[in-house]
């Protein structure tokens, strides 16, 4: 739903997945879809290679669901920060919120120094924000 709204707004958007995904039968459909495998291992640093993507790329967007998961969390994982602070480029906040039947972006920031800032500003944007299952709605923190 994600992909097809920001076709809709004349984005062209990239996404990461585990590299596993990546294989046959489908790696190629996921590739036409924007999609980029990496390695989440430790030894091959995911943010870097992220990094290095927005540095071939003039126009990359990419598009993250900081949850990480399709299971309530006590938390948001936080790669998309410190991808975008190393990447120097800013975060852009969109939604699908099925309460409204909305899709959009909105609020626009370069994350800084201080993340429970970042994340003060995140929680307050999605605060009246309603997924598709409110009951698996992840708290907007960063993991203590």
């Amino acid at each position: 739903m994600g992909i097809l709204a920001a076709k809709a707004m004349k984005l062209e958007p990239h996404w990461m997945g585990k590299h596993t995904l990546f294989r046959w039968p489908y790696g190629w459909l996921f590739r036409a879809l924007g999609g980029t495998p990496v390695h989440r291992d430790k030894s091959r640093n995911y943010i870097k290679q992220m990094v290095d993507l927005f540095e071939q790329s003039d126009r990359l967007v990419l598009a993250l669901a900081p949850e990480g998961t399709r299971s309530k969390t006590d938390h948001w994982k936080t790669g998309f920060h410190y991808i975008a602070r190393a990447a120097k480029v800013p975060v852009i906040l969109a939604y699908l919120d099925h309460g409204h039947k909305q899709v959009g972006l909105g609020d626009m920031f370069c994350p800084g120094e201080d993340i429970e800032a970042d994340f003060d500003r995140i929680r307050e944007f999605y605060k009246d924000r309603i997924g598709k299952n409110p009951e698996k709605t992840s708290l907007v923190q960063v993991k203590k």
